[in-house]
Parts: C-alpha cells; structure tokens; sequence
C-alpha cells in the first residue's frame, strides 16, 4: 500500500507540472497551453501529490510474516 501511495505521488506531482506549465504557456503543443485554469489544476495536482507522499511517508510497515 505505501509504494501505492508513493507511485501516486509522483504521477500527481509530474502531471502537475506538466499541467501548470503548459497552463502558463511555457510548455506548448496541447489544447492546455495558455489557459490559466490548467495552471490551478496544475497546482491543485501537485498539492494532492505532496499528500500521497506525506501520507506514504507516515504509514507504518506491516510486521513481518514469519
């Protein structure tokens, strides 16, 4: 469960970017480039990401089985 948490961290936050620069109308080619509402889903995605990671972070390892 924690490398779930870990994985969806990464894919949140690298979409995240992607989003919010192509929302600034830095990274062009998409029908998101220069509208600002990819920004803040961008952000919005980077947030949640951060979380996932946070949360992974503070979870505990199951025992293990013998």
């Amino acid at each position: 469960m924690k490398n779930l948490y870990y994985l969806l961290s990464i894919l949140f936050i690298l979409a995240g970017v992607v989003w919010f620069l192509q929302g600034i109308n830095f990274l062009p080619g998409s029908f998101m480039t220069g509208q600002v509402q990819w920004a803040y889903f961008g952000i919005m995605a980077v947030i949640a990401g951060v979380a996932f990671y946070s949360t992974a972070r503070n979870m505990k390892n199951p025992p293990p089985k013998e």
